[in-house]
């Protein structure tokens, strides 16, 4: 079969929903690192200290938690494609407050209203994906998911640069940042109402009514939902949000850490963090075929090695420990992120995706929550160095749990 056929049948399966959630994640994506570049020391320059950035982190975790079994279950019960555009146009227009902020207290609140329409819908984005690909093919979708939306992110860093080059300030840089964050997220938004089908079938009509009245019997339903589900997908869930808590305790630090205790130049830093992007696109097509075609257990087992062995790295780099650190962070995060989704899709039956997304979204949201206000006060009132360990050591259970009781499913869902 010559070359070209052989890659389009290989990528046969990029076409409707999941062609235009990768385009729109592109858009997206790109939006959201460039002003994460330096995200951190724009806070502190607003006048807020490393504790009140752990703070915020900790409002917009919750906030993010608060809507997940809502939206879980108005994605199973409604459908996705309204949840996902509506309240696409929302976080658009939250990230306003981030470009015009006199204050950090306007980052918070606008960190709040983001995460709140963010976290509605989420289990929809999750359950829409797992719906318009082929079970044969998820390894290759979610890292593919993985590929695109890196590629998109790589220019982010330095176009921040730029900025901050050009202002010799992040202030102004940010405050730009924002406004180019905020258009293109309505140009996803625009693009998700037009060109997304449904594809719950028996969806019933939105109601905007029921997101709070759904409240109770979506929080019933997404616990009694395990009951239902394999003794792995649990332990598998287990394991995940006990190394999403330790990553939480160093994620709005990583920046502050290298400026002030490492003294890397902030105009170096952006070239450092293209690192992990650069590594996420290189990896995640293979990867996801090895997922797809050999094993999605092996590479959890080593992506939680290799985050663990980065967090040493980083906490005791140079500049080139620096760069292999966040080499073996960006490996890790296709090897996590592609395995950890294609296996709980093969998991979870179709008709509760929703609700077990918007589960293990919760408390993945709440145990960051308190990961990001516990290593801020490490940070700030013991030592920079410990929510990096904290980080560390919390791979060593998940490796554990996924090792000895998480097993491959015989036939995987549809």
């Amino acid at each position: 079969m010559p070359f070209v056929d052989r890659l389009r049948k290989e990528f046969s399966f990029i076409r409707g929903n999941y062609a235009v959630l990768v385009v729109s994640w592109i858009l997206i994506d790109f939006a959201m690192e460039l002003p994460a570049t330096y995200y951190s020391l724009y806070v502190l320059k607003l006048g807020a200290t490393e504790t009140i950035l752990g703070m915020i982190g900790l409002f917009s975790f919750l906030a993010l938690a608060s809507m997940q079994f809502p939206g879980g279950y108005l994605a199973d019960k409604f459908g996705r494609k309204w949840l996902i555009s509506s309240m696409t146009f929302g976080v658009a227009l939250s990230f306003i407050l981030f470009a015009i902020a006199p204050s950090w207290h306007f980052i918070l609140i606008g960190t709040i209203l983001m995460s709140l329409f963010n976290s509605t819908y989420q289990p929809a984005l999750m359950a829409m994906i797992a719906d318009s690909v082929p079970s044969e093919r998820r390894g290759m979708g979610f890292g593919i998911i993985m590929l695109i939306t890196s590629a998109s992110t790589t220019p982010g860093p330095f176009v921040a640069g730029i900025l901050y080059n050009h202002f010799g300030d992040e202030v102004p840089a940010m405050r730009i940042g924002y406004g180019i964050v905020v258009v293109l997220f309505l140009i996803a938004a625009f693009l998700r109402v037009l060109r997304l089908k449904e594809t719950v079938t028996n969806a019933q009509k939105p109601s905007l009514s029921e997101l709070f009245q759904s409240y109770p019997t979506a929080l019933k339903e997404s616990f009694g939902v395990w009951k239902t589900l394999p003794r792995s997908m649990f332990y598998l869930f287990l394991s995940g949000v006990i190394t999403i808590f330790g990553f939480a305790a160093v994620q709005l630090y990583f920046v502050i850490y290298a400026v002030e205790e490492l003294l890397i130049d902030k105009a170096v830093w952006p070239l450092i963090l293209t690192a992990l992007f650069v590594t996420m696109i290189v990896l995640a097509v293979p990867m996801g075929k090895i997922i797809d075609k050999f094993n999605r257990k092996l590479p959890l087992l080593g992506a939680y090695v290799m985050f663990g062995v980065s967090m040493w790295l980083f906490v005791n780099g140079d500049l080139f420990m620096l760069f292999v650190s966040l080499v073996l962070v960006g490996a890790a995060q296709v090897m996590m992120n592609s395995a950890f989704s294609a296996l709980q899709a093969d998991l979870t039956p179709k008709e509760q995706r929703g609700k077990v997304n918007g589960f293990t979204n919760f408390v993945n949201f709440i145990l960051m929550a308190f990961g990001s206000l516990l290593g801020g006060f490490l940070y700030e009132h013991v030592s920079p160095q410990l929510p990096f360990f904290l980080a560390m050591v919390s791979t060593v259970p998940s490796f554990v749990l996924t090792l000895a009781l998480v097993y491959e499913p015989e036939k995987r869902e549809e």
